[in-house]
């Protein structure tokens, strides 16, 4: 994929324009350094950002009043791969990570990585089937081995009662 989302509008923020977005990154403040996104494959400038604790408020080129960011509930917002930051090792985009086939150390197949939770503490992999069984797995290093994005293949160490029956 050629762009990563960004993070979703959720409804406006106030009069002028601006829109409340919740952020698929895990620092908020990365808004600020960037300068142009996609919405539904249309390119935005932004012009203003701030942050209201866990939200950001944007001031996008050519939404101007209530009606305008009204519009834009619901719809997310792309920056073009290119345009990224640099991650961390072992930093993955949450959609870079979805379908994934996930494998165990013994090279058991378990299922493909359906759904990430993201809480506080650390994210939660949810490995499974669709409409079948799944199990939920901590996102730490002691059961994620290894990411092979080229292969989209995750391995994982499961200890007993991990797994779904």
């Amino acid at each position: 994929m050629d762009r990563v989302k960004l993070g979703k509008i959720t409804a406006p923020q106030g009069i002028k324009g601006e829109v409340r977005v919740y952020p698929y990154t895990d620092e908020q403040t990365r808004f600020s350094a960037v300068k142009e996104l996609e919405i539904e494959n249309v390119k935005s400038s932004i012009e203003k950002v701030r942050y209201d604790r866990n939200m950001v408020i944007l001031k996008l080129s050519g939404v101007d009043d209530r009606n305008a960011a009204e519009a834009l509930r619901g719809k997310e917002l792309y920056l073009q791969r290119d345009m990224l930051w640099d991650i961390p090792e072992d930093t993955y985009f949450v959609q870079d990570l979805l379908g994934m086939d996930v494998v165990t150390d013994d090279g058991r197949g378990v299922g493909k990585l359906l759904e990430v939770v993201q809480n506080t503490s650390q994210d939660i992999y949810v490995i499974g089937q669709e409409g079948g069984k799944s199990f939920m797995l901590p996102a730490v290093k002691e059961f994620v081995l290894n990411v092979d994005q080229d292969r989209r293949v995750m391995t994982v160490h499961l200890i007993e009662g991990m797994e779904a029956l």
